[in-house]
């Protein structure tokens, strides 16, 4: 009898010793939709930093999907075989990446989504999309104190886009002096495309006063289009707050402001949701939304950019 209390006396002990020793993160994999992008690059070096303060010793595996959906689901083969803790997935394609998701969850591995949700991870950390694009347009409302004819100009309809585009309509719907002329128009989140967009607008509507567009690149091929076509006095805003931006801003450009984005606050979080997902630790909000702010012409000289040393 002594001897059956005592080894339920001794598992029990076990158990509560075991459940107090916290699982330390040894080897964690980064997959982002292009390591030629330098957003994507400071999400890699953020989350570094932070694995590595957590633990001096671990590893940090870093690959570079160019947003083929195939090779990503090879790197998370990988990075199973390779047994990480925990993966930080920019999905190439947001729902059908889940297979991969849970073949990574099934053996023992946290994914946190980073700068767009993936179907089936434990967390999401993003943008404030809505928010971004609400506080991009509120800078095009007051620069026309609440007058004037304005475009939106759209892009791939990804969800932080159409987020981007949500909160921006929000505010010019608010103010009954602005008129939307164009809301439709893709721009596809490139500097070319922008241009080409731009051009057309520019030759349809003889008087213009601002344009919001969804990103950096399409702001800086609008403004490139504005000069070919030498028209003047059109307020452009974008959204996030990228280095060739904080040129623009600093240059003779028709930029005037980017509601930034903070990819290496992003990946930090990501890795303190990670670690706390394998200690048991769910959040108590799997969409974790970083606030923006907007980068202008008066403030870029103390902007924390992408590229700055941290």
């Amino acid at each position: 009898m002594f001897h059956r209390k005592a080894l339920v006396a001794g598992i029990a002990l076990a158990l509560v010793t075991g459940a107090s020793q916290a699982r330390e993160i040894k080897s964690v994999g980064v997959t982002v939709g292009s390591l030629g992008n330098p957003f994507f690059v400071t999400i890699a070096k953020g989350a570094e930093a932070k694995v590595k303060e957590l633990n001096p010793n671990a590893k940090v595996i870093t690959a570079s999907a160019d947003y083929d959906l195939n090779k990503q689901f090879t790197q998370i083969d990988n990075f199973i075989s390779a047994g990480v803790d925990l993966i930080l997935l920019n999905a190439a394609d947001a729902k059908a990446i889940e297979p991969a998701v849970r073949k990574a969850q099934k053996a023992g591995i946290a994914v946190i989504a980073v700068d767009v949700a993936a179907a089936g991870a434990d967390a999401t950390v993003q943008t404030d999309n809505v928010q971004a694009g609400k506080i991009a347009c509120e800078h095009i409302v007051k620069r026309l104190n609440g007058q004037g004819n304005v475009i939106i100009q759209n892009g791939p309809q990804v969800s932080a886009v159409v987020d981007r585009v949500k909160g921006c309509k929000g505010v010019f719907a608010a103010t009954p002096g602005i008129k939307v002329l164009s809301d439709d128009q893709d721009g596809k989140g490139s500097r070319e495309g922008g241009m080409n967009v731009m051009l057309g607008h520019l030759t349809r509507f003889p008087k213009l006063d601002a344009v919001f567009t969804i990103n950096d690149p399409q702001a800086i091929g609008t403004d490139l289009a504005a000069r070919q076509l030498k028209r003047k006095g059109i307020v452009i805003t974008s959204v996030d707050g990228a280095p060739d931006i904080e040129n623009a801003l600093k240059s003779d450009t028709q930029v005037e402001a980017s509601a930034s984005q903070d990819p290496w606050a992003m990946a930090q979080q990501a890795v303190v949701i990670g670690n706390d997902v394998l200690n048991g630790k769910k959040p108590a909000n799997p969409m974790v939304l970083i606030p923006s702010t907007l980068v202008t012409r008066d403030n870029v000289s103390g902007y924390k950019g992408w590229s700055s040393p941290r």
